[in-house]
């Protein structure tokens, strides 16, 4: 199933299923922001600022833990319900350059997209990438016409030439599923769904429970 990852939700189906992002690093801004102030205090050297700098990595690691499982519990998903599945090459990148950094950072997609990779491989499923200079955003899944670019902001647009009204990301999903459609279809992708067990290394490495988008 083509899907398109973002920032508001984390994945959008094809289908109009979206997956909010759970923001982990945005979650737990308060609680790093004041360990990182407390080792900022201690004396260099000493068994406190030791003690303080491993607070600061554990509560680094838990985000990551956190955010760890969440993709792998998304992708097993995906990759356990869909014989072919089709997601947007975003530039991660560039994007992390940008004032979006740190919810690219959050979201954590390039993790997300290799962890769908080898899913894929591991369980006989076909991944479809599409180029980033496709115009998912821009063409109306339901005639074709392109429509031009759009800022961020503009979540729905309706379509000047035949009047339908879009959800920004279900619509880029599902141009996403058309343009994957031959590429996923010469793969040989009738669906054989099947349940994928958790793998023992897709759990949080401590313990705690760790915009793509996908079709």
């Amino acid at each position: 199933m083509p899907s398109r990852i973002g920032l508001t939700h984390f994945a959008v189906l094809s289908d109009g299923t979206k997956t909010d992002s759970p923001r982990f690093l945005r979650r737990a801004e308060k609680k790093l922001k004041k360990a990182h102030k407390e080792l900022s205090r201690k004396q260099k050297g000493s068994k406190n600022r030791a003690k303080a700098r491993l607070k600061v990595a554990r509560a680094h690691a838990k985000v990551a833990d956190a955010r760890r499982e969440f993709h792998h519990q998304l992708s097993t998903k995906l990759i356990s319900e869909n014989q072919g599945i089709a997601v947007e090459d975003l530039p991660v990148a560039g994007l992390a350059r940008t004032k979006l950094a740190k919810s690219v950072h959050d979201a954590g997609w390039s993790s997300f997209i290799g962890m769908l990779e080898y899913k894929a491989e591991r369980y006989g499923r076909d991944l479809v990438r599409i180029g980033r200079f496709t115009p998912t955003s821009q063409t109306c899944s339901t005639c074709g016409v392109k429509d031009g670019p759009k800022p961020l902001n503009v979540r729905e647009w309706t379509c000047a030439a035949c009047g339908t009204v879009h959800d920004r990301d279900t619509n880029a999903a599902i141009n996403v599923k058309t343009t994957a459609g031959l590429a996923v279809s010469a793969c040989g992708a009738p669906v054989r769904p099947g349940a994928i067990p958790a793998q023992r290394e897709e759990t949080g490495s401590h313990g705690f429970p760790t915009r793509h988008r996908a079709a």
